[in-house]
């Protein structure tokens, strides 16, 4: 049974109209990079909960989260409308195996994220332990637009402090943007387009895939390198290539 605790709101981003990020203090437990807790308000006496990530490392007190205000949604207006010194709920301890422990060693780690998925692998990357085993490291963040890439001077920074062993690559769906790829990730990937881009390839005998975000690109994704790559979902009975992050 999770543990509640109370968090404030000390600050809100607001992105874009619909995309926001929450930064709030909460004496939570220490988590791992790369895991998410829940977030609950209580409304009409019953509680409203979803599951994040963490968009800061581990050793930041101020915890971070990204999220899109869905308006039929439940919770994320809710969230959208919070100011700071407003209270919410957030589980004391987090959850979560997208983690760089579960990932088997290789010579390049691929980040594949979609919109608000982008958070694990900033905390992650902020966090920077672990990553020595990895030669290199390929962090790819699609959105539906270049508006929608709010963290990218964040992954920029990142990238120059990692010195050329961290590779950046953003793509939007719905428009051409300098410096971006169209299109969809599993359709770059089948089609050359991505690792042409990185300049690297991306292959069962030096690669594994991290996979979080739009449900529909996970299951393309990991489909098409199964089918074309001959790549498999990873387990640490069975290893593998391919890691999914699962929220519950």
């Amino acid at each position: 049974m999770a543990q509640w605790i109370t968090g404030k709101v000390v600050q809100v981003k607001y992105w874009t109209n619909s995309l926001f990020s929450l930064i709030v203090h909460a004496p939570i437990d220490i988590f791992t990079a790369g895991q998410f807790a829940k977030l609950g308000l209580e409304i009409n006496g019953e509680k409203i909960q979803r599951a994040y990530s963490y968009v800061n490392a581990p050793r930041n007190y101020n915890l971070e989260f990204y999220l899109v205000n869905v308006p039929e949604g439940k919770l994320s207006p809710l969230l959208h409308a919070l100011q700071p010194d407003d209270n919410l709920m957030i589980t004391k301890e987090a959850s979560g195996f997208f983690v760089l422990d579960e990932i088997p060693i290789c010579e390049h780690l691929w980040m594949l994220a979609t919109g608000t998925a982008l958070g694990p692998y900033l905390s992650i990357l902020e966090q920077g332990e672990g990553l020595e085993r990895f030669k290199q490291i390929i962090l790819v963040h699609a959105a539906r637009f270049s508006y929608d890439l709010s963290y990218l001077p964040q992954m920029l920074k990142l990238q120059q402090r990692y010195n050329g062993k961290l590779r950046i690559q953003t793509v939007v769906s719905r428009e051409s943007a300098l410096g971006s790829l169209t299109g969809r990730v599993p359709d770059l990937i089948a089609d050359g387009s991505l690792e042409a881009s990185v300049d690297l390839r991306l292959s069962a005998e030096n690669s594994h895939v991290m996979l979080c975000g739009n449900p529909q690109m996970v299951r393309d994704t990991q489909q098409m390198l199964k089918n074309i790559r001959g790549m498999r979902k990873h387990f640490k009975r069975k290893p593998g290539h391919i890691t999914i992050e699962h929220y519950w």
